[in-house]
């Protein structure tokens, strides 16, 4: 008796969730990508964790030893070595994850986790300037699409799911989960989000956040002391400023290319490149007599929103950034993008009458956002990062940074999908890399 009971029961609440499962069928959807955004969340998070702590290990390491710059070819050479024998359908990064989320096909290899962390581990113990965003990037779509078998997903939902796995990456590296959600939507289609990725986005980022911080990984803070009124005049700064952080980004995204482009038709053999790329970051070193334009520049960051700093530090880690990545080292450029825009803001700050540390802010998130045509996505990153009261000053640097970079790019396989101007509509539909 008690057996038909339990029976009739469980059939009662099974009819019971199948009829609000229909009414409300958006239910299920919620259910799922939270449950799937958890454990990419756990995996991503812990991965992103480990991988800052190396990092910190590293570059310690480095400082105290400064003799290992020296090797910088060698380590060059190795990574060269790795990726041309092992890695050469992992070795297009980033742009293999824009792509995918386009036209996916085969699973991305789970090798191109352990292969771009043990690049960027190298190329910042040997002091390359490199940053650690695409490392992230990376890590997380590789090790996330390996879930698309077992989770038994379309080829819309594997889309979402490398969506998210930006998302997370992104988050978790820089401790901005919501400016990580945003950039997971925005990156890969310039002027379109996809909205149907919103959920997992955000709460893959969210969870990634939140293990990253679990394993007792700390992030930089930044200050911007003073934040003057609103008013017509400090908007007129504002997009002044804008626009020579979008000019930067445009050269920046421009050269970073150019320069590959340079290194492939010269030097045939593909790790010689970044053999030939350390001898010349290694004699500019030694040149110059300091190691403050290699590595992530973390100090120098900080540094920008607390004091006046030589004019020309945007220049020379801008130089150092484009020969260490353009020779095929490992890392990312946002991290230097960083550096590059607060050292730039804050040669600004000579000319332009707004503070100091606001100057280097804007230009921290600016110069990011017309490299990448992630204007949202900064502009949250900043009201993270910095606090609510400059959100007006840096999403006007954020959008008007966006507009004048163009259809340019640090990843060139980023879609046009919606043109900044009409004058290039013909742009829409295309990929960076072909126009």
């Amino acid at each position: 008796m008690q057996t038909k009971q339990k029976k009739s029961f469980s059939k009662k609440i099974n009819l019971q969730l199948w009829s609000l499962f229909r009414r409300y069928p958006t239910i299920p959807y919620i259910l799922k990508w939270t449950f799937i955004c958890l454990f990419i969340g756990l995996c991503v998070g812990s991965a992103s964790a480990g991988f800052l702590q190396s990092l910190d290990w590293v570059t310690n390491y480095r400082e105290n030893h400064l003799w290992l710059i020296a090797l910088l070819p060698i380590g060059g050479f190795f990574i060269g070595l790795l990726y041309y024998y092992l890695g050469k359908d992992i070795k297009p990064g980033n742009n293999l994850l824009l792509d995918t989320i386009h036209d996916p096909k085969q699973i991305i290899p789970f090798r191109m986790a352990p292969f771009v962390y043990i690049g960027t581990v190298v190329t910042h113990l040997f002091g390359g300037s490199a940053g650690r965003e695409g490392t992230a990037l990376q890590m997380a779509g590789a090790i996330a699409d390996q879930f698309s078998k077992p989770f038994r997903l379309s080829e819309s939902e594997r889309k979402i799911l490398i969506i998210s796995a930006i998302s997370a990456g992104f988050g978790s590296v820089f401790g901005t989960p919501l400016a990580g959600a945003i950039f997971g939507l925005e990156v890969f289609l310039i002027g379109r989000l996809k909205y149907d990725a919103i959920l997992p986005a955000f709460a893959a980022a969210i969870f990634a956040d939140l293990v990253t911080k679990l394993w007792q990984t700390h992030h930089t803070h930044y200050y911007i002391n003073f934040v003057p009124d609103i008013s017509f005049l400090n908007i007129i700064y504002a997009i002044i400023a804008g626009i020579i952080f979008g000019l930067c980004s445009a050269t920046f995204s421009k050269t970073i290319h150019k320069a590959s482009s340079i290194f492939k038709s010269k030097i045939e053999y593909p790790p010689f490149r970044p053999l030939i790329g350390g001898v010349i970051v290694a004699l500019a070193v030694w040149a110059i007599g300091t190691t403050k334009y290699i590595g992530l520049g973390i100090p120098t960051i900080v540094q920008s929103f607390e004091e006046q700093l030589p004019m020309y530090d945007f220049a020379l880690k801008m130089i150092f950034t484009i020969i260490t990545l353009a020779a095929s080292f490992k890392g990312g450029e946002v991290t230097p993008l960083f550096f590059i825009g607060a050292t730039l803001g804050n040669a600004l700050s000579y000319f332009i009458p707004l503070p100091t540390a606001l100057l280097a802010g804007m230009g921290f998130v600016a110069v990011f956002a017309g490299a990448t045509n992630t204007p949202l996505a900064c502009s949250i990153m900043a009201i993270e990062l910095f606090g609510a009261d400059c959100g007006v000053y840096v999403a006007i640097a954020c959008v008007v940074a966006y507009l004048v970079s163009g259809h340019n790019s640090i990843y060139n396989k980023q879609m046009v999908g919606e043109p900044k101007h009409k004058r290039f509509s013909n742009h829409e539909g295309k990929r960076l890399n072909e126009l």
